[in-house]
């Protein structure tokens, strides 16, 4: 197919379990499904795993773990070039925000979303001040910048006056198994695992500031009091950072007894577990994509969910949009999906339309095309 070296950073995909590395490991994964021979090279630190046996990449590994990596690159930066260590190529694409200094290897960086600029104070302390400094450092060296949504690519525009030609956005795709799960053992076992009651409004993220849980048991609190429908809080994620305040809000709930928080659960509940749910809510401030409220359209789950951010890309007409942080139309809304069938059917219908969008297929002939343009 006469194209380049290409040289992949795989650290993220092979290490981490959240957002970051849920995306890297479908964007590699569907590289390897639908372009088998493309002349790849993962890279990743010597203290990531090995890759799935699925990936037909070769890989090779920086002579440091993640860590130092870190340090030396983006804290200390030395200039130790990447491609001299492993190798230089046509191109070389970290899908986490940074770029190690390269020499002659022109850098392609991915940004998801740009929340440590837009609510400096949801991040994770410490984390803001070193992404302020590495992220728009990648950003100016990078020849091709990647965006998660419309969103942060207008977000790059405004903050650092990035030229335009040079940001493209690349959706990312939905991994297959988000699917309604049928089989009532299946579903039979979920719930008993997570102890489940019989209706639930679902929220599933990590425990952070950012994705207004605080907001989440407010607006339930309204519902509760306002319909005395027999539905719980079930919250799916595990402890992020500042997570304290969300559970002293649950413990003050007069309804504390009916939320309930499972902690991280593993991608092969999750479809179970949004196919159960009465209703999925997602109040999030700011999202550079959004993941959750479209796993849960595909496995048939109406969505309610804030109209900020990349939102209203990712969900389009198939949920009900409200403000963030308006409790009482999130109360109103919640109720209404809960109890009016012919709206509901008409979310489910739409959802599984929108859902099917975003497919990490044309996620990954979307990338070879970027891949190939910059290299002609």
């Amino acid at each position: 197919m006469g194209m380049g070296r290409l040289l992949f950073e795989a650290t993220a995909a092979l290490k981490q379990h959240a957002g970051i590395g849920r995306y890297a490991r479908g964007l590699v994964g569907a590289l390897a499904r639908y372009y088998p021979d493309l002349p790849l090279v993962l890279v990743a630190s010597r203290d990531a795993p090995a890759p799935p046996k699925a990936w037909p990449f070769p890989l090779r590994r920086w002579p440091f773990g993640e860590r130092l990596g870190v340090i030396l690159w983006q804290r200390l930066r030395v200039p130790l070039f990447a491609d001299m260590l492993v190798g230089q190529g046509d191109l070389f694409h970290s899908p986490d925000f940074v770029l190690p200094p390269l020499r002659r290897t022109p850098g392609v960086v991915t940004i998801h979303d740009l929340s440590f600029l837009v609510y400096p104070q949801y991040a994770v302390p410490g984390l803001e001040y070193y992404l302020r400094g590495a992220v728009p450092r990648a950003v100016r060296r990078a020849h091709v910048v990647l965006a998660d949504s419309e969103n942060t690519r207008r977000d790059l525009l405004r903050f650092w006056d990035v030229p335009p030609d040079k940001v493209h956005v690349l959706y990312p795709g939905l991994a297959p198994h988000f699917q309604p799960v049928r089989a009532s053992e299946i579903l039979e076992t979920v719930r008993e695992r997570y102890r489940l009651p019989q209706h639930f409004i679902l929220g599933v993220s990590r425990l952070e500031p950012r994705k207004n849980f605080l907001g989440l048991i407010q607006s339930f609190n309204r519902f509760k009091a306002q319909t005395g429908l027999p539905h719980h809080l079930v919250i799916a994620g595990g402890k992020g950072w500042l997570y304290e305040p969300i559970f002293e809000a649950a413990a003050r709930s007069p309804y504390r007894e009916a939320i309930h928080f499972l902690g991280f659960v593993p991608d092969a509940d999750l479809p179970a577990l949004y196919t159960l749910a009465d209703v999925f809510a997602y109040p999030s401030f700011y999202e550079g994509f959004g993941f959750p409220p479209l796993e849960a359209m595909a496995c048939g789950t109406p969505v309610v969910c804030a109209d900020n951010s990349s939102l209203p890309e990712v969900v389009g007409e198939a949920g009900v949009l409200l403000p963030a942080e308006d409790e009482a139309a999130w109360a109103d809304a919640l109720a209404r999906v809960v109890t009016d069938k012919a709206l509901r059917e008409r979310l489910v219908a739409a959802g599984y339309r929108q859902a099917a969008r975003f497919t990490w297929e044309a996620t990954a002939h979307r990338l070879v095309t970027i891949y190939r343009q910059f290299l002609e």
